[in-house]
């Protein structure tokens, strides 16, 4: 097995099919494929389905991906630090649900450095594939929530993925309005009360159900309800249709603005409050890296905990 080898099995399944990985990795598909084949025969198993509509991940081939991919990336660390004549290329990746603090811990994460070289990513996106990247080593640190109506659901997707949750923060979840909404004049606002107003909902993708929702009262009846990919369009369509949206209450006006308010959700019988456990998910194999460590601390100096 070697890394040439590991890196041609991550380049299939990023592009699809043998064809379109040669012509990335500029190398014949004979020679591509000749060399999957020895790396095949020498694990003992397939790692590729091979059909005429393209080429899939095996059983098989999904559980060695993130081992490959983890090795490529420890070894791309050993360059940057040992192998390139003392120039040390800094990599950092973080995937996360919607959250301004997140973002914000990041500015000041890589603001705060003083290397002359760096490669980071920050992906605000679906919870799901926050969870994917965490445990493709795409990521180092993922972001997200659980409550009392997902946290069993999510702790047995992470148990299989190989994941940690690790706590930050409890909160209640509050309404989040633009400052001229008509109920930006409340102490607290029930649900009843957001009846007339379109709710705004990340979109979940394929994956969409109750339990990967982002807001809490995920399986409400909503009247009118808008999904939505982005913060910022969220923001938008606070301002143009006077929508609304459930969240933390954690809210970064330095990076949102001060145009919008958190108004704490009053919860009735019928449609609780729900405590948001906000933490952060690490691969139960690995440690933080320093990088890694400066980020979390830059979240616990933001929200305030120890």
């Amino acid at each position: 097995m070697t890394l040439q080898q590991l890196s041609y099995v991550v380049a299939i399944a990023e592009a699809g099919t043998f064809n379109k990985a040669a012509e990335r990795l500029f190398i014949a598909q004979p020679s591509l494929t000749s060399a999957v084949k020895e790396l095949e025969k020498e694990l003992g198993f397939s790692l590729f389905n091979r059909t005429v509509r393209g080429t899939s991940l095996t059983a098989d081939g999904s559980a060695f991906l993130p081992y490959a991919r983890s090795v490529l990336t420890q070894y791309e660390g050993l360059l940057d630090v040992f192998g390139r004549q003392g120039k040390r290329r800094q990599r950092f990746a973080v995937s996360t649900q919607h959250y301004s603090f997140a973002v914000k811990a990041f500015v000041q994460l890589t603001s705060g450095l003083d290397v002359s070289e760096y490669e980071f990513a920050l992906r605000e996106t679906r919870t799901k594939q926050v969870i994917d990247d965490v445990a493709a080593s795409r990521s180092e640190i993922g972001i997200l929530y659980m409550s009392d109506f997902n946290r069993k659901v999510l702790r047995k997707l992470l148990a299989d993925r190989g994941l940690a949750f690790h706590h930050l923060i409890d909160c209640n979840a509050y309404v989040y309005l633009h400052k001229e909404h008509p109920l930006a004049a409340n102490a607290s606002i029930t649900f009843e009360d957001l009846a007339p107003y379109p709710c705004l909902s990340f979109e979940q993708g394929d994956d969409s159900n109750f339990y990967l929702a982002e807001e809490i009262l995920s399986t409400n009846e909503y009247p009118r309800m808008i999904k939505c990919c982005d913060r910022a369009t969220i923001l938008n369509l606070m301002i143009g249709l006077q929508g609304y949206t459930l969240c933390s209450g954690i809210i970064c006006e330095e990076l949102n603005g001060s145009d919008y308010l958190a108004i704490p959700y009053a919860e009735d019988a019928e449609n609780p409050n729900s405590v948001m456990e906000i933490g952060y998910i690490l691969r139960k194999d690995s440690q933080l890296s320093e990088l890694g460590r400066q980020y979390v601390e830059e979240l616990k100096k933001y929200l305030k905990v120890d």
